[in-house]
């Protein structure tokens, strides 16, 4: 099963550097101190310009969560399609999705946690919903290989949606635990991450390891999709560096 692409409502963000630099402050902010502790004139402070400015170029807080959560999914959604072209197995796509969940605590970890911290609290909230068709994509995504891969034999029959609830909320809650500059790497990590979720649903269990092996294909092509979508040409707003 493939998600139907979300296709965004209305003219299409403003991509000049000062509504750039806004965006990537506002983002900052809201990872390092939540959304209710983000507000226009500390940003205007930090970036040394006016309240008025950050109001021209985005209205309210709101519009800065919302394009926030958009621009993410997009990021995400566009790495998975790079990976889509280069692994067909199940097993193989399904691992990638783990390894991608921990990478994102390193490359993308600014927005990450200013993602996850606040998305369940602003799931439903009124204008979010081109951020939560793109999720509904990502995960109809996670759905629908696993229904591949039970189908072909590679997993064992369950509960694809419960299961796929089950992986994201073993990641989504990393920001709160990981650190990139711990005694574990994100390799170790991801690695740990396939070995016990791919070992509970693979008909091989033994595969898992193979699939999560930090030299193995998998892992590669991740890394591989990873640096090829923070280059120019895809839709990146903000800085994808570590925090």
């Amino acid at each position: 099963m493939v998600a139907r692409p979300v296709v965004p409502d209305g003219p299409a963000p403003r991509r000049d550097s000062r509504r750039a630099e806004i965006l990537a402050a506002f983002t900052r902010a809201v990872a390092e101190r939540g959304y209710d502790g983000t507000n226009f004139g500390d940003l205007a402070v930090e970036l040394g310009i006016s309240k008025g400015t950050i109001v021209h170029h985005f209205g309210t807080k709101d519009r800065m969560l919302r394009e926030l959560h958009e621009g993410y999914m997009r990021r995400r959604l566009a790495e998975v399609q790079l990976i889509w072209e280069r692994l067909t197995r199940p097993a193989e796509r399904l691992a990638a999705f783990v390894q991608l969940g921990v990478h994102y605590q390193v490359v993308d970890r600014t927005a990450t946690i200013a993602f996850q911290r606040e998305v369940v609290r602003f799931a439903s909230a009124p204008g979010m919903e081109t951020s939560q068709a793109l999720r509904h994509e990502y995960r109809e995504l996670v759905v629908g290989v696993l229904a591949e891969g039970t189908a072909g034999g590679e997993f064992r029959p369950g509960d694809d949606r419960l299961r796929t609830l089950q992986l994201f909320g073993a990641v989504h809650w990393m920001w709160t635990w990981f650190d990139p500059e711990g005694p574990r790497s994100a390799s170790e990590v991801a690695a740990s991450f396939v070995d016990t979720f791919l070992g509970g649903v693979l008909t091989d269990p033994g595969a898992a390891q193979v699939l999560g092996h930090p030299d193995g294909e998998v892992a590669r092509v991740v890394a591989e999709v990873v640096r090829a979508a923070r280059a120019p040409g895809l839709d990146c707003d903000v800085d994808h560096t570590p925090s």
